[in-house]
């Protein structure tokens, strides 16, 4: 349950604590005190979606802390999967600061995304309100009652995978069920797109590999400017003498008898000139091997390019090209042998038809056996709410398949004794609503695991005789379970066992709003208030205090025999 709520800079909230206790808590206060304010606040902490405009004014950021105790193992386990842990005893803290530029969320200390805490708080806390009363009116909402009244979630599920089957099976044949034309265009495009990728004779690496070349093979025309000239310096030309010829002739000269030098340094000097002949037979190999090289650009310019525009049209990779060659020819080969998939396909369809219909079957009998049950404890608890003589039937019509079954489900309601049973939305006023949704939370509120149902406006349109009737079912629901309730009215507020003030005050120029705990008489002159409003007299608080003392006696002998 929710244990207690902290919050700093929302809106007129500057800072306050509130401690939330088992059973039924209410909140009330003058309109505009800031109760909606606290229902914001704890849908900030549960990941919901949040304007800027709730960071106080002024404020550069806003905080809202939770504490929760003794949740269920469910939630338990479903917090151990995303990786978080509650102690022993089930507690753990979700904290939400909210700023002009982004936020965090963050779980027993850990940053946890606000789509992961979505995923898992509805199973913390149930905010009803009035939109839960628009969906009460849509009919395509009615299925979703029984269901959880029929427990029929393994049912419900046999029958969906065999509807995405179904559906899966449809799809496949609706592809192959084209004309002759179509069917031979897209034949002719597979048969050229697989040639095309074929001639190529693509391996995984090479784009990249033959890249490297293209760049060293562009790099060939300068460095063979290089070893030209160096080569030419060596052997010469027709008008200039080489470096080696003018040492063949040094040669020559040295070699004639009249010239007499040490032996060591004429073999010294003859073998320089063979290190630089030997030298020059080097450069003149490597050129050779460079201008083979270069030669090869264009063939490599021209591969590079083919292999890039297929990657354009087939995927930016070898190993991308290739699936989609591998793809292409069992489309291929598919549509070949066209006739006899679509025949399998067809026998497989049929087969699945069948097995949805009996799936659907059982799915729509356990909500027929389910709504039974609804219609008399619905009708049972409205009747405790001051709806005497209401009726309620459940509505079944076979519509189309969808991935919830074949029902069309509505509910039909008679509010008065005589009248025939109408659609919700035709008769159903405000308070009728809220009342609906109530006695509906009551049937299903052992059909979940979770812990805290919060009521905001569940008085909007009763007054009387029915908001005490509506007080004490809230009280009842309370037994099993934690409630809050947001109430304007002193019959509801009377029946709490934990009550709390919204005020709201203007200090030094900027508008607080504090929570308060109410007891005693304290107590005593709110419900005044709420029955009397501004003209609250002596009997006024009289009046609140019997109502207070009849409903503490009466609530105290029903938890006693309960």
């Amino acid at each position: 349950m929710l244990e207690y709520l902290h919050i700093e800079n929302i809106a007129v909230i500057e800072q306050t604590g509130i401690d939330f206790r088992e059973g039924l808590n209410v909140l009330t206060g003058e309109t505009g005190a800031g109760k909606s304010i606290i229902i914001d606040a704890i849908n900030a902490v549960l990941g919901e979606r949040t304007s800027k405009e709730l960071i106080r004014a002024g404020c550069k950021n806003a905080v809202v802390s939770a504490v929760f105790s003794h949740v269920s193992e469910d939630t338990k386990a479903i917090l151990s999967e995303n990786g978080f842990q509650a102690d022993t005893d089930g507690n753990f803290v979700i904290q939400r600061t909210l700023s002009q530029s982004s936020g965090t969320i963050r779980l027993n200390g850990q940053p946890v995304a606000s789509g992961v805490l979505r995923s898992f708080s509805h199973r913390l806390i149930n905010i009803h309100g009035q939109h839960d009363n628009q969906a009460l009116l849509d009919p395509a909402n009615h299925y979703h009652y029984l269901d959880m009244l029929a427990e029929n979630s393994a049912i419900l599920q046999a029958y969906q995978e065999e509807f995405r089957h179904f559906n899966a099976l449809r799809s496949r044949l609706k592809e192959l069920d084209c004309d002759e034309d179509e069917k031979q265009r897209r034949m002719d495009l597979l048969t050229y797109q697989i040639r095309e990728l074929e001639s190529v004779d693509i391996h995984p690496g090479e784009y990249e590999t033959l890249k490297a070349k293209l760049l060293s093979a562009k790099n060939c025309e300068k460095q063979l400017k290089r070893l030209d000239d160096a080569l030419f310096c060596l052997n010469g030309d027709d008008e200039r003498i080489g470096a080696l010829s003018q040492l063949g002739e040094a040669i020559h000269a040295i070699g004639e008898e009249s010239l007499r030098l040490p032996k060591d340094e004429t073999a010294g000097f003859l073998s320089a000139v063979e290190v630089v002949r030997a030298f020059k037979d080097a450069l003149q190999d490597y050129r050779n091997d460079l201008l083979s090289a270069s030669e090869d650009l264009d063939a490599l310019q021209d591969r590079v390019e083919c292999l890039r525009d297929l990657m354009r049209k087939y995927g930016d990779s070898e190993e991308k090209m290739l699936a989609f060659l591998e793809n292409a020819k069992e489309q291929l080969e598919a549509i070949a042998f066209n006739d006899e998939e679509t025949a399998r396909l067809e026998e497989a369809l049929q087969a699945s038809q069948g097995e949805l219909i009996r799936r659907a079957e059982r799915l729509t009998q356990s909500r027929l056996n389910a709504s039974k049950d609804f219609e008399s404890k619905v009708t049972s608890v409205l009747e405790q709410l001051n709806m005497a003589g209401v009726r309620l039937q459940t509505e079944f019509i076979k519509g189309r398949y969808t991935a919830h079954g074949c029902d069309e489900i509505q509910f039909l309601i008679g509010t008065n004794a005589g009248e025939e049973v109408k659609p919700l939305s035709r008769i159903a006023s405000g308070g009728e609503l809220s009342r609906m949704m109530l006695a509906i939370k009551s049937v299903l509120s052992d059909k979940d695991d979770v812990d805290t149902l919060i009521f905001d406006e569940i008085d909007a349109g009763i007054s009387g005789r029915t908001a005490d009737r509506v007080g004490v079912q809230l009280r009842r629901v309370a037994g099993s379970r934690q409630v809050i309730c947001v109430t304007h009215l002193a019959q509801i507020a009377a029946t709490a066992s934990h009550h709390l003030l919204i005020e709201k005050s203007i200090r030094d120029g900027r508008t607080y709003t504090d929570v308060t705990e109410l007891n005693g008489q304290k107590r005593v002159e709110e419900l005044a208030r709420i029955m009397g409003g501004s003209n609250v007299t002596d009997g006024v608080r009289e009046a609140a205090a019997e109502l207070l003392h009849c409903h503490e006696t009466t609530l105290s002998e029903n938890d006693r025999s309960s």
